[in-house]
């Protein structure tokens, strides 16, 4: 097929917005959508330290080659990458994006659980079994991400979900009965660095493209336990219905956006976590966890 643009062969069909892409006009596209988001919510101001999760996987890739080329000529910001290195057997080597790091001033962090909490993630799953793993897994996961970047400076973390992540925590909470969890209650805990989003509104499948333009890597496969069964099927449901509505992600994430701008949630009536600010009654989930595999790994 032709691009819609320029007629030279295109490398995507856009189902939701029926253009045929070359790869010239695919990353305008892309990186347009990417802007947007960093505009409008006001991500990237001067002195920004901005730092990516690099897991090796065609997001992180994307994302870092991404703010690299948006920041190659600003003195003002900075771009690092931080490596959490699991410890898990079988999976890919966050090492592999190595490669990128290099790209010119980018400063590359490495951590791994067994040096700051004492135990691996395949031992957590020999621990607590296969299915909580996982979830302890991401808390450990995102505290060392959080607790890296205040001990290097970084003033901002920039995730790598993308519109298939949003849509499916919009769908999953929706389905669990939590739709308050979808409005921000504008309080950030006092040791918390922000979090920004920029490819939220992308799907997935053209971040793996990005990805492959840029490093040469297509890799769209996930941690076996990154998602619990309940997520995994939400998103088996959301790519069956979207085959037939290519529009459903964006709808849900318009519903997210609005519900952000017409809804508040009273913080006065919400209770949040004694240490970490988040909402729960004492001490959340997450601070209840990394003080169990503290105490377990020490």
């Amino acid at each position: 097929m032709q691009c819609d643009k320029c007629r030279k062969e295109a490398v995507l069909f856009q189902e939701y917005s029926g253009l045929h892409l070359c790869n010239q006009h695919f990353e305008a596209d892309f990186e347009r959508k990417a802007k947007h988001e960093i505009r409008s919510h006001h991500w990237l101001v001067p002195g920004d330290h901005i730092a990516v999760a690099l897991s090796g996987d065609a997001n992180s890739n994307a994302l870092l080659c991404f703010l690299k080329k948006l920041t190659s000529g600003r003195r003002d910001i900075r771009v690092s990458a931080i490596i959490i290195d699991e410890g898990r057997r079988d999976n890919r080597d966050p090492g592999i994006g190595r490669e990128i790091t290099g790209l010119p001033g980018t400063e590359c962090i490495r951590v791994s659980f067994a040096e700051k909490i004492g135990i691996s993630a395949d031992e957590i799953a020999d621990w607590k079994g296969i299915v909580l793993a996982g979830t302890y897994c991401r808390v450990i996961r995102s505290w060392l991400l959080n607790k890296t970047a205040i001990e290097h400076g970084v003033t901002k973390l920039a995730s790598d979900n993308d519109l298939d992540d949003m849509a499916a925590s919009v769908m999953k909470n929706i389905l669990q009965g939590n739709p308050e969890i979808l409005i921000p209650a504008d309080r950030i805990g006092p040791d918390k660095i922000p979090l920004i989003h920029p490819f939220i509104t992308i799907p997935k499948k053209e971040v793996a493209l990005y990805a492959a333009l840029c490093t040469g890597d297509y890799d769209t496969s996930r941690c076996p336990s990154t998602s619990e069964p309940f997520e995994k099927d939400v998103r088996e449901l959301l790519d069956t219905f979207t085959l037939r509505h290519p529009a459903t992600k964006y709808a849900l994430m318009n519903l997210k956006k609005t519900l952000d701008r017409t809804c508040f949630t009273k913080v006065d009536s919400i209770h949040f976590c004694e240490r970490c600010g988040e909402p729960a009654e004492g001490l959340c989930m997450s601070c209840r966890i990394i003080d169990e595999v503290t105490a377990h790994g020490s």
